[in-house]
C-alpha cells in the first residue's frame, strides 16, 4: 500500500509522521498492493474547539474510496481513532467482497482491490451484514420544518421524521456537524 502523510498548517514532526505511517501501514494487510492511503493532519485554530487535533485519512482502492475523519485534544489519539474507524470499514467491505466471491478464485477478489488471506478465515461478527434488531412505530404529524427541528431538540435526537404541512410528503430534519439543521424531503 502506498502511504502519504502530510500536514496542513502544521509542522509535521518526524515522530508524528512515523506514528501515523506505522499505524496506517497496518491496514496494508487487508488491501491489495495497488491501494493508496493519504493521511492529512491539522490543528484547528479556533480556541473554542477543544478537540482541535484533526486527522483525516482516505484510502483509494480499485473499488470504493474509504474515508474517515476524527478529532481529539491529542494528535496520537486522533490517529488511533481514525485507524480504528478505517479498520472497521475496510474489514466490513472486505467481508462483503469475500462473501460475494466465496466460490471465485483469488484473482476476482484482488480485482476489487482487496487480498484474501492464505488460510480461510471466518467472517468476523462486525463484518456480517447488519440486521434490524429494533423496530419503532409512531404517528407522523403534519408540521413545518421549523416545528420539527424544535420537536427534535425537545426529544434530544439527531433527526426527526415528520409530514411536511406544506407538501404533505414525508420529510426528515437532522442536526448537521456544524450545529445547523438539514432537511430531507421525499419526492414522489
Amino acid at each position: 500500500m502506498n502511504l502519504t502523510v502530510k500536514g496542513r498548517n502544521l509542522v509535521l514532526t518526524d515522530a508524528i509522521s512515523a506514528y501515523a505511517t506505522e499505524k496506517m501501514g497496518r491496514l496494508g494487510k487487508y488491501l491489495a498492493n495497488g491501494s493508496r492511503c493519504e493521511v492529512e493532519l491539522w490543528t484547528e485554530k479556533n480556541p473554542s474547539i477543544s478537540d482541535n487535533q484533526v486527522v483525516e485519512a482516505t484510502i483509494f482502492t480499485k473499488g470504493p474510496v474509504i474515508r474517515a475523519k476524527e478529532a481529539s485534544p491529542d494528535m496520537h489519539a486522533s490517529i488511533d481513532l481514525v485507524f480504528a474507524k478505517l479498520e472497521r470499514q475496510v474489514k466490513k467491505y472486505r467481508g462483503k467482497i469475500v462473501a460475494r466471491y466465496q466460490e471465485a478464485p483469488k484473482e476476482a477478489l484482488a480485482s476489487e482491490g482487496f487480498m484474501l488471506p492464505e488460510e480461510a478465515e471466518e467472517v468476523e461478527e462486525e463484518t456480517a451484514i447488519p440486521r434490524i434488531v429494533k423496530s419503532k412505530h409512531f404517528m407522523v404529524k403534519p408540521m413545518t420544518p421549523e416545528e420539527a427541528a424544535l420537536q427534535m431538540e425537545l426529544v434530544g435526537h439527531d433527526f426527526y421524521v415528520f409530514t411536511s404541512s406544506e407538501t404533505n410528503e414525508t420529510a426528515v430534519v437532522y442536526r448537521r456537524r456544524d450545529g445547523d439543521y438539514g432537511l430531507i424531503e421525499a419526492q414522489s
